[in-house]
């Protein structure tokens, strides 16, 4: 399973891809508004960082206006994925735009009848929310292993990525669900390498060594 970070912190950002494990990047409106920068210019410093998919998300509400605004966002760097909602506007922008051979990200999937409506769109990515699926008392885990099951029976290329990540137990659902990508908030991220055996199994060494 490929790990993004879920965040437009540029420093969050650099830090993280100092490891060598990052694969690519999400990013939404109110992430970059914390960041009180420029879209465009907050995009450029990603991709100067990370060699892999920026998902720069639309803000507009009908398909006309999406595919326009995909258009642009598209222009920033050849890395840029355009981000887009599960409405029936999305999917026609979706559809249009991947003919066009730009990428997109169908977000906000709640169910495996939207994740297939994604997926026909020729989606590069169908991103199924974890945190507000839990939520909404339903079962994240469970629906991701279902998407994954309808990509593998009919050969779809669409990759899942899990989003609305909160905890280190959303991770392992996601990996063993069978989600191609997890995109992840940086301070979950720290936390993945952090383990009491680890903790203390260093120290027994650090021990001996004196």
């Amino acid at each position: 399973m490929k790990l993004f970070i879920d965040t437009a912190n540029v420093e969050e950002i650099r830090e993280a891809a100092s490891y060598g494990i990052l694969a690519g990047v999400t990013t939404n409106p109110s992430l970059i508004a914390k960041e009180g920068r420029k879209l465009e210019d907050v995009i450029q410093e990603i991709a100067s960082l990370v060699n892999g998919p920026i998902s720069a998300e639309v803000s507009e509400g009908d398909a006309e206006s999406m595919i326009a605004q995909g258009r642009e966002l598209a222009k920033i760097h050849p890395n840029i994925v355009i981000k887009l909602p599960m409405t029936w506007a999305g999917i026609k922008a979706c559809k249009t735009l991947v003919s066009e051979g730009i990428k997109t990200n169908v977000t906000l999937c709640f169910s495996v009848d939207q994740a297939l409506l994604a997926m026909e769109a020729g989606a590069t990515y169908v991103s199924p929310f974890m945190g507000r699926l839990d939520d909404a008392d339903m079962e994240a885990e469970a629906l991701i292993r279902k998407i994954a099951d309808v990509k593998a029976l009919y050969g779809y290329e669409t990759e899942i990525i899990s989003a609305s990540i909160r905890n280190l137990k959303h991770v392992e659902m996601a990996a063993l669900a069978g989600s191609d990508i997890a995109t992840i908030p940086y301070k979950v991220l720290m936390k993945m390498i952090e383990h009491p055996l680890t903790t203390a199994g260093l120290k027994i060494f650090a021990d001996a060594a004196k």
